[in-house]
């Protein structure tokens, strides 16, 4: 949620955010609900200090003796006035919140403006793209004649967008997750947490799924609750409504879920394979950071989730996203984009974002300064990584002419003593 203050003193510079983004949004209608607001809230402040004081003046008319009807038929009307104005107050601050929601983030200042994919810019690459004498398969062919992943069951079980993992296949997802964990705990200094899977709505309007991707979420039917769709919801949500000392900042979280997703559908060579699916696993890093320092922190996250591709061997590129591109809830976002042989390209990996104070107002997220002084923190996440997507990197990378796929160094304690995967 964007600070109301900044559309009081300058609507202007939002709209011209705003429009950075490609987005079309009238404001005139929050400024009047916020207008009408403390109006009413100024008033209601003058009528409750005039009937404390009134009501003070006829309890000592009546401890005289006095007559105080027509006083007692006034501070009834006030009572009145002040009761329906505190209704209509509530009805506006229930609009204006609900219409602020609908607000995406303002983008950094460092933030490339474009109007979508096309316009990012490319910051660095690590490692060159593997060369093979043959030509590679990609990683669903790969994973059927291994006998690893089998789709026509995963569709036959719970429908198109699930994957079944067998043998080795189900090993290499697992032995990612706690190579991700060990990695981000031991080197990089995050504490790890295992979060609920399910959360309510006020955690999902926290982190910006709500309200306005309420179609894109698996919701439990006849409840409040929904399926996460990654792990930032409930680790982000670990300290809503509260104020950390600032002492602790920034804190660091690492948490591996599955993610359900209505999102999956037509999207091109995507379509087949792992790579865009309704349910997947991923280990994700979350931060709470001093806004001083969170954009200092956003590269060290951007560094920690490099490093789990450059212990792999994996070849990528980081993007950094422009206005048109970038999440509703982000400030500024890194891409981390894997390469993939059969495509002969790149796909997103990860995604690491500074969302500034955007999520900490919605989700009452402060530090106490060391002036006393409760302020919003930052917070920050990134994929470390998608674990499905890298299970589909290592395959098209690491696979040879017989069919064979070798394992990378880092996982073979992880896969036990497995050095490679055979048909």
């Amino acid at each position: 949620m964007i600070d109301i203050k900044l559309l009081r003193r300058c609507p202007e510079v939002v709209i011209d955010m705003l429009k950075k983004r490609n987005i079309e949004f009238s404001l005139e209608g929050i400024i009047e609900l916020d207008k009408r607001m403390r109006n009413i809230k100024t008033e209601l402040d003058s009528l409750r200090s005039e009937l404390n004081t009134a009501s003070k003046k006829v309890g000592i008319q009546k401890a005289k003796g006095e007559n105080v009807d027509e006083e007692l038929k006034n501070l009834k009307k006030l009572s009145d006035r002040i009761s329906a104005l505190e209704d209509e107050f509530r009805r506006v601050e229930e609009k204006l919140t609900k219409d602020l929601l609908q607000i995406p983030n303002i983008p950094h200042l460092s933030v490339p403006v474009g109007k979508g994919s096309e316009d990012n810019v490319e910051v660095k690459r690590w490692g060159e793209p593997p060369e093979f004498d043959f030509e590679p398969l990609p990683h669903w062919e790969i994973g059927r004649r291994l006998g690893i992943l089998d789709f026509e069951r995963g569709a036959k079980i719970s429908g198109s967008g699930f994957t079944l993992y067998t043998g080795p296949g189900a090993r290499l997802e697992f032995a990612l997750i706690s190579f991700m964990l060990d990695l981000h705990t031991r080197e990089h200094g995050y504490k790890e947490v295992l979060p609920p899977f399910i959360v309510n709505e006020k955690s999902m309007i926290t982190t910006g799924q709500l309200p306005k991707f309420k179609e894109d979420m698996y919701k439990i039917e006849g409840e409040e609750f929904y399926l996460i769709p990654t792990a930032e919801v409930p680790v982000t949500n670990i300290h809503r409504d509260e104020i950390l000392p600032e002492s602790s900042l920034p804190v660091k979280y690492v948490a591996y879920s599955p993610c359900f997703r209505l999102e999956a559908g037509s999207y091109g060579q995507d379509v087949r394979g792992i790579i865009r699916q309704h349910q997947f696993n991923k280990v994700e890093l979350v931060k709470f950071s001093h806004p001083d320092t969170s954009y200092d922190e956003l590269e060290s996250l951007l560094l920690d989730a490099e490093d789990v591709l450059k212990k792999l061997g994996l070849h990528y590129r980081v993007v950094v996203l422009c206005t048109g591109d970038l999440g509703f809830s982000a400030a500024k976002t890194y891409d981390i984009e894997v390469w993939l042989p059969s495509q002969k390209g790149y796909k997103e990996i990860s995604s690491v974002s500074n969302f500034e104070d955007f999520q900490a107002r919605r989700g009452n997220i402060r530090f106490r300064d060391k002036e006393g002084k409760v302020r919003y923190l930052h917070t920050l996440n990134g994929s470390g990584l998608a674990v499905g997507r890298t299970v589909a990197a290592i395959l098209e990378n690491y696979q040879r002419r017989d069919g064979s796929v070798r394992i990378p160094d880092v996982l073979v304690p992880y896969m036990h003593g497995i050095k490679e995967i055979k048909g």
